[in-house]
């Protein structure tokens, strides 16, 4: 049996060792808040702090234990106050049945409280009910009335600057406060009377005194009031018990009876007769010191509907809330009508708060700060709805409404109505201050290379309506966006109700409300969005809106389509906004439909300029000066290029892709539309060159014609004072379309492919094609100018003076009329050459064509020929060949072959020396005019 006893007992202090080690000893691992004065409450935060409240044997904060103020609320978190520790910053230990004594990772930082008199305003509450008493340990009432002045000398109070560290090393163990057990007077008058003199000392000592005389006058004077009642009882007393004895029967005793209630009725009514004006007081005072020691124990309550007030009015909504939530907690459910009734009036002003607070929420406009605390007011004062998302719905409208209001002042302004705001287009302003960096950023806007260098700033007061309207839209949704984005960030995540998750419940509320009002938050961005795009495209691309909303986001009158300077500056402004909404981290098919709207803005940009450069181009006669230079050419060519050039250029930026943009030419449409644009621009200058080489004489601006002095003047130059013939201009022209197709369109067609643009063949091909034909008409017209006249000539000096081939004499030399022919074409030659070298071997071999041609008709319409006139015809024949030798074609050689084949042959050496003698006579006497026809004059033209 004892064994068996024994196996037990083993067992049983096995499985206590299995427990003891299975429970760990406490751990503290957080206290709020970590530091205070003394009776500050505290929850402390850790693990195995306990089973229960039985568990719990010791708790001690900074040396002081505090188990007396300690409750338990579950095994990771107490709640307690600190006590009046002698250390200033120390552990917190707490100790259990079930793990024994514990160990704490964090401290405790105790403060030092100032004193505060009864008069003296305090924002802390004591708690009156249960008054905690510092030096017995124990909980006791003490009424309010019965604490000692603040001042006990009665003279004024001069606070000292000894440290106290100083004061407490001097007296250990003492403490300055005189109602304290340990109170040292010597440290009192060190820390409030160190530079008090002697004499008011002394009247302290007075003071003192004087308040010893009145607490013992106060008690003689009650007792000597009452003296002679007493002594009349005692008299009384004392004859009734002196009858007594001397008479001793019982007729006596029940006459003295009888007088002796007599007496007493007497004494009962003379006291009460005394003493009913002092109990009246004495009840009156009674009730009136319960009434105040009630007022003084409940002021808060029945101060709170004022304080609330005050509060208010002075915006403390901080200290409102914390004093409903503590009047809520003490009196929230109380029985007493008193109480009841001025609850009720906290309620009533806490309802105005709310309604308060609500206004001020929606009320626009706001900082997001202000926003987010009106928001944690009223979560805090359990208002009814959700203000959060309210909140964000007056946003969203205010936002639409500032953005009508912003389209309709200039709508109104544009048409003549008094704006308040200024027209100048500041580009360094901001509506104001936004989160987001780079948007300040719009100060450093670049101008894109549509805007020309050395222009001065006067253009911001040109700047035409719509694009001051964009500036002003964009910047005034990006300033109040990013606000309004992070309203609904701080509504998802909860931190509108805490920054440090200490209200979970609220912010779990909040986050499932956002889940549930996603979609609609996601409508609210897509409708700004959409108001943003469809108010810019009513300003800037009124066909691109719908007929019904044309009425809503239009209005403006398009005098005028903006230039594409213009569209480029939008097109940037547009392009900034949207990479500071990209910021943000808004979605992007949020964003899908401002892409949508910058490629539209770039194409139409594209269109526009292109249009312009059309009409920029047409204007480019009216610049020609017709000064050429030693090319043969004048600036027209030039120009052109450089306008095209320009053109491009100012493209750049709406050409460019920036992430997240489409290629403007990813359409069929857009690459056909400026395909055909391009074309007709090339046309445009195309039919400017027919129209200034074709223009009358009298059309024509008198202009100079600069001669290259280097080159040979055979006949005398075009002097700069004469004025340009028509068939000056077409030679110019021919020399501007020959430089035209071999180097400019070329240029061009170069430049087009470097900017992506598409079908530059079909481009190249088409203006080559169209300038090829522009230029063979005004050649053939140069070529009927010069050539008609000199082949017109030649019949008529065949024949000149009834000349016969049937019977002539035998030829003495060439006859005038080919010298004459020969002077024209020596004429055309001075004037192609003195215009452009490079067009004289086409224009010479059209015209010894036309000549050769008119010359062999003529011999072939000879019907026979003597043999003096064979010769004679040869001779001529012969010479004009040889003149021109360099020039001859294909077809002119044909012509003089067929013309001397009309011809009888030379039967005689004779004859044919006669034909070579004459040859070298005529050359030799017509050497100087021949000149230009020799090789080495062409292959110095051609070099």
């Amino acid at each position: 049996m004892k064994k068996e006893t024994d196996k037990s007992n083993s067992v049983f202090s096995n499985c206590i060792d299995i427990m003891s080690r299975a429970r760990q000893p406490p751990l503290v691992t957080g206290i709020s808040p970590n530091e205070g004065i003394s009776w500050t409450k505290v929850t402390i935060r850790g693990e195995n702090l306990g089973t229960g409240p039985t568990d719990l044997i010791g708790l001690t904060i900074c040396g002081h234990n505090c188990l007396l103020t300690a409750e338990w609320m579950s095994a990771s978190k107490i709640v307690c106050r600190v006590g009046q520790a002698k250390n200033d910053k120390g552990d917190i230990i707490v100790t259990t049945k079930s793990g024994g004594k514990g160990t704490s990772t964090v401290s405790f930082k105790l403060l030092k409280p100032e004193k505060i008199g009864i008069l003296d305003q305090s924002a802390v509450w004591v708690d009156e009910i249960n008054y905690y008493d510092m030096r017995t340990d124990r909980n006791k009432g003490i009424p309010p009335l019965s604490l000692r002045p603040a001042n006990p000398l009665g003279i004024e109070i001069d606070k000292g600057r000894f440290p106290q560290k100083d004061l407490e090393a001097l007296f250990p163990g003492m403490s300055a406060d005189f109602t304290s057990e340990n109170f040292s007077a010597t440290w009192y008058l060190i820390e409030n009377h160190s530079t008090t003199s002697f004499d008011q000392l002394k009247t302290a000592v007075v003071n003192l005194k004087k308040q010893a005389n009145k607490k013992n006058e106060g008690s003689l004077a009650y007792v000597k009031g009452g003296l002679s009642t007493f002594f009349e009882a005692q008299d009384a007393l004392s004859a009734i018990h002196q009858k007594l004895e001397a008479d001793g029967t019982e007729k006596v005793e029940g006459s003295m009876t009888q007088k002796l209630e007599n007496v007493l009725n007497r004494a009962s009514n003379t006291a009460d007769t005394l003493f009913q004006e002092v109990l009246g007081r004495k009840d009156k005072a009674d009730s009136t010191r319960n009434a105040l020691n009630v007022l003084q124990r409940f002021k808060f309550l029945f101060n709170l509907p004022l304080n609330i007030e005050r509060n208010i009015q002075k915006g403390d909504y901080d200290v409102v809330i914390n004093d409903y939530e503590k009047a809520k907690s003490l009196f929230g459910k109380t029985e007493v009508q008193v109480f009841k009734k001025y609850y009720a009036e906290v309620e009533t002003r806490i309802e105005a708060l709310r309604e308060l607070l609500l206004d001020k929420l929606l009320e626009t406009p706001s900082t997001l700060h202000d926003q987010k605390r009106y928001i944690r007011y009223l979560s805090d004062l359990h208002a009814p709805g959700d203000p959060a998302w309210q909140c964000i719905g007056a946003q969203h409208q205010w936002i639409l409404q500032l953005m009508h209001n912003c389209k309709e002042s200039y709508v109104k302004e544009q048409k003549g109505t008094t704006l308040l705001h200024s027209t100048m287009l500041d580009l360094d302003s901001d509506v104001r201050p936004s989160p987001i960096g780079h948007l300040s950023q719009t100060a450093s806007l670049k101008r894109g290379s549509s805007f020309q260098s050395g222009r001065d700033d006067a253009w911001r007061y040109k700047a035409p309506q719509q694009v001051v309207f964009v500036e002003k839209l964009t910047k005034l949704v990006v300033s109040q966006l990013p606000n309004f984005w992070k309203l609904w960030i701080s509504y998802v995540n909860g931190s509108l109700f805490s920054e440090t998750a200490e209200k979970s419940g609220q912010m779990e509320r909040s986050k499932k409300n956002a889940r549930q009002r996603q979609n609609d938050f996601k409508k609210m961005i897509q409708e700004v969005m959409h108001s943003l795009v469809k108010l810019i495209r009513g300003a800037l691309l009124p066909f691109s809106l719908r007929e019904g909303e044309s009425r809503q986001y239009g209005g403006w009158e398009m005098k005028s389509e903006l230039s594409g300077q213009w569209l480029t500056h939008v097109i940037q402004t547009v392009r900034l906004s949207s990479e500071s909404l990209t910021a943000l981290e808004i979605p992007n098919d949020m964003l899908q439909i401002i892409q949508d709207l910058i490629l539209d803005l770039r194409v139409r940009c594209i269109i526009v300029t292109l249009q312009h450069t059309a009409e920029d181009i047409k204007r480019l006669a009216e610049k020609e000066d017709w000064v050429v230079d030693n090319e043969g050419l004048t600036s027209l060519p030039s120009q052109f290029e450089q306008c095209i050039i320009h053109s491009l250029q100012s493209l750049k930026t709406a050409l460019d892709c920036k992430p997240g943009e489409a290629s403007v030419f990813q359409q069929q449409k857009t690459q056909e539309d400026v395909c055909q644009l391009s074309i007709g621009i090339m046309q445009v200058f195309i039919d400017c060159l027919e129209q200034l080489s074709t223009k009358p004489d009298g059309d024509i601006d008198t202009a100079h014609l600069s001669v290259d002095v280097s080159s040979p003047d055979l006949f005398g130059s075009i002097h700069e004072d004469s004025s340009l013939s028509s068939e000056q201009r077409l030679l110019i022209a021919l020399s501007n379309c020959r430089y035209l197709e071999r180097h400019t369109f070329l240029n061009i067609a170069e430049h087009f492919e470097k900017h992506g643009f598409q079908g530059v063949e079909k481009i190249t091909q088409v203006s080559m094609e169209s300038l090829k034909e522009l230029d063979q008409r005004l050649f053939e017209m140069y070529i009927e100018f010069k050539a008609d006249p000199i082949v017109g000539s030649l019949e008529p000096g065949i024949y000149a003076g009834y000349f016969d081939w049937k019977d002539c004499l035998v030829p003495a030399g060439v006859r005038n009329y080919l010298k004459e022919a020969l002077v024209n074409i020596i004429a055309v030659h001075a004037e192609v050459f003195t215009i452009s070298k490079d067009l004289v071997p086409r224009v010479m071999s059209r015209v010894i064509e036309a000549v050769s041609e008119e010359l062999s008709r003529l011999m072939q319409c000879v019907s026979s020929f003597s043999k003096n006139g064979a010769l004679q015809a040869r001779l001529e024949i012969c010479a004009l060949r040889d003149t021109v030798a360099i020039y001859l074609t294909p077809e002119s050689n044909s012509s003089f072959k067929q013309a001397l084949e009309a011809l009888p042959q030379l039967s005689s050496g004779t004859d044919k020396k006669l034909l070579e003698e004459l040859l070298n006579k005529f050359k030799s006497s017509m050497h100087l005019q021949l000149t230009c026809f020799q090789a080495s004059s062409t292959a110095m033209m051609k070099t």
